[in-house]
């Protein structure tokens, strides 16, 4: 059994060092432990750094994509790599790489798809208070979203299967990790939480340049994931909004004029009454239909897992016969 930890890197001269003297050669029933690094444009040293610790493979893109796609393209880098098992983790050391071991142990034994590491973030020193608040925040939103019980859904130390990376489809550009959880939710995966160990403070969030800025990208995450994969859920409960409201003034129109017997006909309240009632009964066609379209959806990344596994085995099996033959 082959694991490979992914690091995606930019810029990360200043602490990839540090990062890559933690990373472990050897685990517990794990035959074979490679390193691999995503560097997403660097103008730095980053690379040579990787290389002077003995990196096993660089995956390099020529300017800057951003976190998600860098995390794709590891992913990728590491399935045609024969990886069984694949870890991520960041370039800043921000956590312990001693726990990697505890990380994948759900997956070793067949037990988990996905393994996700629960930072103690009560306990993050450099963390703001409205930070840790908004954390739970974010980890309780998608928990309801992916109907899983992940307990720190921003973290990106994370462990996968091979079947389980095979899966993904990251949409968003900005990050994966919310993304990710809500998809293997939807998807049924098994996905679990352990408790993992953070280092100290290297440099700040590259991720978070500011609080409102990373709450409104994460937000606009869940609410699209949320209708791509519970498309008739979400309009049923977005249109129910309006066609409450429409019945319950329809309902107050009705007293006032057949009961009250006021000599006003409330024409305007009339009026909003079938506003609104049509409004919450075309969201509802809109939920009915995109569910419809789902299953073509459905039917797409079926063919596409497919179609990504034949790739990822013929890939293996061109280097097993050069290998062979050399």
């Amino acid at each position: 059994m082959k694991l490979i930890i992914q690091i995606p890197c930019y810029n990360e001269e200043a602490t990839l060092g540090v990062t890559l003297s933690e990373l472990p050669r050897e685990i517990p029933g794990i035959d074979k432990v490679e390193w691999l690094i995503i560097n997403d444009g660097s103008t730095d040293r980053t690379v040579d750094v990787a290389r002077e610790w003995g990196v096993d493979h660089i995956v390099s893109f020529d300017y800057n994509q951003g976190l998600a796609k860098g995390f794709m393209a590891g992913l990728e880098a590491c399935l045609k790599a024969g990886a069984d098992i694949i870890v991520n983790t960041d370039a800043d050391n921000q956590y312990y790489a001693g726990d990697i071991p505890r990380l994948v142990e759900p997956i070793v034994r067949g037990e988990a798809e996905i393994v996700i590491g629960a930072r103690p973030i009560r306990q993050i020193k450099h963390f703001s208070p409205i930070k840790k608040f908004l954390q739970g925040l974010g980890s309780w939103a998608v928990r309801v979203a992916s109907n899983t019980t992940v307990a720190d859904a921003p973290s990106g130390f994370r462990a996968f299967s091979r079947a389980a990376a095979l899966q993904f489809n990251v949409f968003n550009e900005y990050t994966y990790t919310l993304e990710t959880i809500i998809q293997a939710g939807q998807k049924g995966m098994a996905i679990v939480s352990v408790p993992i160990r953070t280092n100290g403070y290297l440099r700040p969030s590259r991720l978070v340049k500011s609080i409102w800025a990373y709450v409104q990208r994460s937000l606009l995450t869940i609410v699209r994931i949320f209708i791509t994969y519970r498309p008739l859920q979400f309009f049923t409960y977005l249109g129910a909004i309006p066609l409450i409201a429409g019945v319950l003034l329809g309902v107050r129109w009705l007293v006032l004029f057949f009961l009250l017997n006021t000599a006003r006909t409330h024409v305007p309240s009339l009026i909003l009454t079938a506003i609104l009632i049509l409004v919450g009964f075309q969201l509802c066609i809109f939920g009915l239909v995109a569910d419809l379209l789902s299953v073509n959806r459905k039917l797409l990344e079926d063919i596409q897992l497919r179609l990504r596994r034949s790739e990822i085995e013929a890939h293996l099996q061109r280097k097993q016969h050069v290998k062979t033959h050399d």
